[in-house]
Protein backbone atom coordinates (compact mmCIF):
# COMPACT_ATOMS: atom_id res chain seq x y z
CA UNK A 1 0.00 0.00 0.00
CA UNK A 2 1.34 3.45 -0.88
CA UNK A 3 1.20 6.37 1.54
CA UNK A 4 -1.70 8.04 -0.29
CA UNK A 5 -3.93 4.94 -0.24
CA UNK A 6 -6.91 5.52 2.01
CA UNK A 7 -7.58 3.06 4.83
CA UNK A 8 -11.08 2.50 6.24
CA UNK A 9 -12.35 0.44 9.15
CA UNK A 10 -15.98 -0.68 9.34
CA UNK A 11 -17.28 -2.14 12.61
CA UNK A 12 -19.89 -4.90 12.67
CA UNK A 13 -18.98 -5.73 9.08
CA UNK A 14 -19.38 -9.50 8.84
CA UNK A 15 -22.91 -9.22 7.45
CA UNK A 16 -25.68 -6.88 6.37
CA UNK A 17 -25.09 -3.17 5.94
CA UNK A 18 -21.60 -3.35 7.44
CA UNK A 19 -20.44 -5.97 4.97
CA UNK A 20 -21.91 -4.07 2.05
CA UNK A 21 -20.33 -0.84 3.29
CA UNK A 22 -16.95 -2.59 3.31
CA UNK A 23 -17.59 -3.85 -0.22
CA UNK A 24 -18.54 -0.45 -1.61
CA UNK A 25 -15.61 1.33 0.03
CA UNK A 26 -13.24 -1.29 -1.38
CA UNK A 27 -14.85 -0.92 -4.81
CA UNK A 28 -14.03 2.78 -4.54
CA UNK A 29 -10.36 1.87 -4.12
CA UNK A 30 -10.14 2.21 -0.35
CA UNK A 31 -8.14 -0.40 1.57
CA UNK A 32 -10.92 -1.60 3.84
CA UNK A 33 -10.61 -3.32 7.20
CA UNK A 34 -13.62 -5.52 7.78
CA UNK A 35 -14.05 -5.70 11.55
CA UNK A 36 -15.96 -8.35 13.47
CA UNK A 37 -15.80 -9.83 16.95
CA UNK A 38 -15.44 -13.40 15.66
CA UNK A 39 -12.05 -13.87 13.98
CA UNK A 40 -13.22 -16.75 11.78
CA UNK A 41 -16.29 -14.97 10.48
CA UNK A 42 -14.39 -11.73 9.87
CA UNK A 43 -11.66 -13.54 7.94
CA UNK A 44 -14.17 -15.53 5.91
CA UNK A 45 -16.10 -12.39 4.96
CA UNK A 46 -12.90 -10.53 4.06
CA UNK A 47 -11.52 -13.47 2.07
CA UNK A 48 -14.71 -13.63 0.01
CA UNK A 49 -14.31 -9.98 -0.99
CA UNK A 50 -10.58 -10.41 -1.59
CA UNK A 51 -11.39 -13.28 -3.96
CA UNK A 52 -13.36 -10.75 -6.00
CA UNK A 53 -10.21 -8.66 -6.33
CA UNK A 54 -11.14 -6.10 -3.67
CA UNK A 55 -8.62 -4.60 -1.19
CA UNK A 56 -10.17 -5.96 1.99
CA UNK A 57 -8.52 -7.27 5.16
CA UNK A 58 -10.05 -8.56 8.37
CA UNK A 59 -9.63 -7.14 11.87
CA UNK A 60 -10.84 -8.75 15.09
CA UNK A 61 -12.82 -6.16 17.02
CA UNK A 62 -15.44 -6.68 19.71
CA UNK A 63 -16.66 -3.11 20.20
CA UNK A 64 -17.89 -3.88 23.73
CA UNK A 65 -14.46 -5.06 24.91
CA UNK A 66 -11.80 -2.56 25.87
CA UNK A 67 -9.08 -5.18 25.46
CA UNK A 68 -10.30 -6.06 21.97
CA UNK A 69 -10.43 -2.39 20.98
CA UNK A 70 -6.86 -1.83 22.21
CA UNK A 71 -5.61 -4.86 20.28
CA UNK A 72 -7.36 -3.67 17.11
CA UNK A 73 -5.81 -0.22 17.42
CA UNK A 74 -2.38 -1.79 17.88
CA UNK A 75 -2.99 -4.01 14.83
CA UNK A 76 -4.02 -1.10 12.59
CA UNK A 77 -1.14 1.03 13.90
CA UNK A 78 1.45 -1.61 13.09
CA UNK A 79 0.03 -2.40 9.66
CA UNK A 80 -0.94 1.07 8.40
CA UNK A 81 0.04 3.80 10.87
CA UNK A 82 -3.12 5.80 10.14
CA UNK A 83 -6.85 5.52 9.59
CA UNK A 84 -8.62 7.67 7.01
CA UNK A 85 -12.18 6.46 7.57
CA UNK A 86 -13.97 5.03 10.61
CA UNK A 87 -17.51 3.76 10.08
CA UNK A 88 -19.18 3.00 13.40
CA UNK A 89 -21.70 0.54 12.03
CA UNK A 90 -22.03 -2.09 14.78
CA UNK A 91 -25.35 -1.96 16.61
CA UNK A 92 -28.10 -4.01 18.19
CA UNK A 93 -31.86 -3.84 18.63
CA UNK A 94 -33.13 -5.79 21.64
CA UNK A 95 -36.34 -3.93 22.54
CA UNK A 96 -39.33 -6.26 22.83
CA UNK A 97 -41.70 -5.11 20.10
CA UNK A 98 -44.61 -6.63 22.01
CA UNK A 99 -44.11 -4.32 24.98
CA UNK A 100 -44.84 -0.66 25.60
CA UNK A 101 -42.01 1.80 26.29
CA UNK A 102 -42.49 1.60 30.05
CA UNK A 103 -42.45 -2.21 29.93
CA UNK A 104 -39.00 -2.53 28.34
CA UNK A 105 -36.52 -3.99 30.79
CA UNK A 106 -33.64 -2.04 32.28
CA UNK A 107 -31.37 -4.86 31.12
CA UNK A 108 -32.43 -4.16 27.52
CA UNK A 109 -31.68 -0.47 27.99
CA UNK A 110 -28.20 -1.19 29.37
CA UNK A 111 -27.35 -3.76 26.70
CA UNK A 112 -28.47 -1.37 23.98
CA UNK A 113 -26.48 1.59 25.26
CA UNK A 114 -23.38 -0.54 25.88
CA UNK A 115 -23.23 -1.40 22.17
CA UNK A 116 -24.97 1.47 20.41
CA UNK A 117 -23.47 4.37 22.34
CA UNK A 118 -20.70 3.56 24.83
CA UNK A 119 -18.90 1.25 22.40
CA UNK A 120 -19.02 3.89 19.66
CA UNK A 121 -17.53 6.48 22.01
CA UNK A 122 -14.79 4.09 23.19
CA UNK A 123 -13.90 2.89 19.69
CA UNK A 124 -13.75 6.46 18.39
CA UNK A 125 -11.62 7.67 21.28
CA UNK A 126 -9.22 4.76 20.80
CA UNK A 127 -8.82 5.28 17.04
CA UNK A 128 -8.72 9.08 17.15
CA UNK A 129 -4.89 9.30 17.18
CA UNK A 130 -4.79 7.20 13.99
CA UNK A 131 -7.53 9.34 12.45
CA UNK A 132 -5.54 12.47 13.29
CA UNK A 133 -2.50 10.88 11.61
CA UNK A 134 -4.42 10.80 8.30
CA UNK A 135 -4.53 13.89 6.06
CA UNK A 136 -8.30 14.43 6.35
CA UNK A 137 -10.14 11.65 8.16
CA UNK A 138 -13.86 10.93 8.11
CA UNK A 139 -15.94 9.48 10.98
CA UNK A 140 -19.36 8.11 10.06
CA UNK A 141 -21.76 7.14 12.83
CA UNK A 142 -24.61 4.90 11.69
CA UNK A 143 -27.66 6.32 13.38
CA UNK A 144 -31.34 6.01 12.45
CA UNK A 145 -34.28 8.27 11.79
CA UNK A 146 -35.69 6.54 14.87
CA UNK A 147 -33.27 8.74 16.80
CA UNK A 148 -35.05 11.87 15.55
CA UNK A 149 -37.07 13.36 18.39
CA UNK A 150 -38.61 15.82 15.93
CA UNK A 151 -40.07 12.97 13.88
CA UNK A 152 -41.20 11.04 16.97
CA UNK A 153 -43.45 13.88 18.13
CA UNK A 154 -44.90 14.56 14.67
CA UNK A 155 -48.15 12.59 14.17
CA UNK A 156 -47.64 12.83 10.40
CA UNK A 157 -44.13 11.33 10.40
CA UNK A 158 -43.46 7.76 9.24
CA UNK A 159 -42.09 6.75 12.66
CA UNK A 160 -44.74 8.31 14.93
CA UNK A 161 -46.30 4.94 15.77
CA UNK A 162 -43.00 3.05 15.92
CA UNK A 163 -41.59 3.36 19.44
CA UNK A 164 -38.58 1.27 20.53
CA UNK A 165 -37.34 3.40 23.40
CA UNK A 166 -33.94 1.89 24.19
CA UNK A 167 -32.89 1.67 20.54
CA UNK A 168 -34.40 5.04 19.64
CA UNK A 169 -32.78 6.84 22.58
CA UNK A 170 -29.40 5.25 21.83
CA UNK A 171 -29.54 6.68 18.32
CA UNK A 172 -30.59 10.10 19.64
CA UNK A 173 -27.51 9.91 21.87
CA UNK A 174 -25.33 8.97 18.89
CA UNK A 175 -26.60 12.06 17.09
CA UNK A 176 -25.65 14.18 20.09
CA UNK A 177 -22.19 12.55 20.29
CA UNK A 178 -21.73 13.31 16.58
CA UNK A 179 -22.49 17.00 17.09
CA UNK A 180 -20.19 17.27 20.09
CA UNK A 181 -17.24 15.51 18.40
CA UNK A 182 -17.70 17.52 15.21
CA UNK A 183 -17.54 20.69 17.31
CA UNK A 184 -14.34 19.52 19.01
CA UNK A 185 -12.73 18.79 15.64
CA UNK A 186 -14.18 21.80 13.80
CA UNK A 187 -10.79 23.40 13.21
CA UNK A 188 -9.22 20.20 11.85
CA UNK A 189 -9.64 18.45 8.47
CA UNK A 190 -11.60 15.65 10.21
CA UNK A 191 -15.33 15.51 9.49
CA UNK A 192 -17.83 13.72 11.74
CA UNK A 193 -21.35 12.91 10.54
CA UNK A 194 -24.32 10.72 11.41
CA UNK A 195 -26.38 8.93 8.78
CA UNK A 196 -29.67 7.08 8.55
CA UNK A 197 -29.22 4.01 6.31
CA UNK A 198 -32.93 3.75 5.53
CA UNK A 199 -35.45 1.06 6.42
CA UNK A 200 -33.25 -1.76 5.16
CA UNK A 201 -34.05 -5.44 4.70
CA UNK A 202 -31.63 -6.92 7.27
CA UNK A 203 -31.50 -9.63 9.90
CA UNK A 204 -31.99 -6.98 12.60
CA UNK A 205 -35.58 -6.36 11.49
CA UNK A 206 -36.33 -9.88 10.33
CA UNK A 207 -35.86 -9.08 6.67
CA UNK A 208 -38.58 -6.43 6.67
CA UNK A 209 -37.75 -3.12 5.08
CA UNK A 210 -38.31 -0.83 2.14
CA UNK A 211 -34.84 -0.86 0.54
CA UNK A 212 -32.17 -3.46 -0.16
CA UNK A 213 -28.83 -3.73 1.60
CA UNK A 214 -26.73 -2.15 -1.21
CA UNK A 215 -28.92 0.96 -1.08
CA UNK A 216 -28.74 0.90 2.71
CA UNK A 217 -24.94 1.15 2.60
CA UNK A 218 -24.88 4.14 0.25
CA UNK A 219 -25.36 6.79 2.93
CA UNK A 220 -22.39 5.56 4.97
CA UNK A 221 -20.16 5.22 1.91
CA UNK A 222 -21.14 8.59 0.50
CA UNK A 223 -20.38 10.38 3.76
CA UNK A 224 -17.12 8.44 4.21
CA UNK A 225 -15.90 9.71 0.85
CA UNK A 226 -16.90 13.38 1.06
CA UNK A 227 -14.36 15.97 0.08
CA UNK A 228 -13.18 19.08 1.90
CA UNK A 229 -16.38 20.87 0.91
CA UNK A 230 -18.55 18.27 2.64
CA UNK A 231 -20.51 18.78 5.86
CA UNK A 232 -19.57 18.00 9.43
CA UNK A 233 -21.92 17.58 12.36
CA UNK A 234 -24.77 16.61 10.04
CA UNK A 235 -27.53 13.96 10.12
CA UNK A 236 -28.50 12.80 6.64
CA UNK A 237 -30.05 10.09 4.51
CA UNK A 238 -28.67 9.77 0.95
CA UNK A 239 -27.51 13.37 1.21
CA UNK A 240 -30.82 14.74 2.49
CA UNK A 241 -30.72 16.48 5.87
CA UNK A 242 -32.87 14.87 8.55
CA UNK A 243 -34.35 16.63 11.60
CA UNK A 244 -32.71 16.02 14.98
Amino acid sequence: MNATQKVALVTGATRGIGLETARQLAEAGVTTLLAGRDAGRAKAAADKLKAEGLPVESVVLDVTSGDSIAKAVADVTSRFGKLDILVNNAGILVDDMGKTPSEQTLAAWRETFDTNLFAVVEVTQAFLPLLKAAPAARIVNVSSQLGSITLHVDPNSPIYNFKLPAYDASKSAINSWTVHLAYELRDTPIKVNAIHPGYVQTDMNGGHGEIDVPTGAKSSVGMALIGAEGPTGSFTYLGKTLPW
